[in-house]
């Protein structure tokens, strides 16, 4: 199997790293605009070599497409001439509906719509890194409308880098993620954004220990990259971010109120989220 990666970042890299352990793989070969990562990822072994978008789709059996969903978007309109092929386009992007209501329909049987659900914080093909998809969950949105072929191969792919599967719509996915990865990002630059305003920031950041880094740590993701997330996903994220102040000020209220029998009740429910976890 002949693979190709468009966009060698951390998600990109990260595969061809985890694509290089498998025995069905024959080659893996990259498509990046950036000079700058084509270097990285040649020095690190990440792909064999790059080429241009026409040459993959002529050379590559599955190419996976880690770049921002308007390029994936792009990508996939530029690619009518796959129409009638066993080749198989999996994107990676972060938000789907956008994605999958732009599929041209003559090629909608070759793509599969997919979201590992991984990262860091970290971005650029320096940031690639060993086992970042092993044991994680990948949705596979409106799996329905991709063909059998691609479906199959998709399945063995993520199954051999030794993800774990979810299957689901992409409207359903993406309100879903505004709330377990969207929001989260939104509170973390608020959060970071709060105690750089303050005027002895460099103080108190001398008293930083694991929890304020722990919820701080997303606010380093790169900007560029989410301001894409939160445009695309807008709705969705308003939606939990204005769910999210509802409780926010329910806590405040307590607090205000001096109902410290509240806030214990307020925050022995928020326990009981690692139950599920368990």
């Amino acid at each position: 199997m002949k693979i190709g990666i468009v966009g060698l970042g951390l998600m990109g890299g990260s595969m061809a790293l985890a694509l290089k352990h498998l025995s069905f793989v024959s080659s893996i070969t990259g498509c990046d605009h950036n000079p700058a990562h084509q270097e990285v990822a040649l020095q690190r072994g990440l792909v064999e070599s790059f080429v241009s978008f026409e040459e993959l789709k002529a050379q590559c059996d599955v190419i996976f497409l880690a770049i921002p969903v308007d390029g994936v978007i792009a990508f996939l309109q530029q690619s009518t001439d796959l129409a009638g092929s066993d080749k198989t386009l999996i994107d990676l992007g972060s938000t789907k509906a956008l994605i999958v209501n732009a599929i041209p329909a003559v090629i909608r049987s070759n793509v599969v719509a997919a979201h590992p659900m991984t990262g860091t914080e970290q971005f650029g093909p320096s940031a690639a890194l060993e086992g970042l998809y092993a044991e994680k969950v990948v949705v596979l949105c409106d799996l329905e409308h991709s063909g059998d072929t691609q479906r199959d191969i998709a399945l063995r792919i993520f199954q051999a880098i030794g993800m774990q599967i979810r299957r689901m719509g992409a409207e359903q996915h993406d309100r879903h993620a505004a709330f377990i990865s969207h929001m989260p990002h939104v509170i973390s630059y608020a959060l970071a954004n709060t105690v750089l305003a303050q005027e002895e920031k460099e103080n108190i950041l001398t008293l930083a220990a694991g929890g304020f880094r722990s919820m701080s740590r997303l606010a380093k993701s790169s900007p560029a990259m989410w301001e894409d997330i939160f445009r695309q996903n807008r709705e969705n994220v308003l939606e939990a971010v204005e769910l999210f102040e509802i409780e926010l000020q329910s806590l405040k209220s307590a607090l205000k109120s001096e109902d410290y029998a509240e806030l214990r009740r307020e925050m022995k429910g928020a326990n009981k989220l690692y139950d599920i976890f368990k």
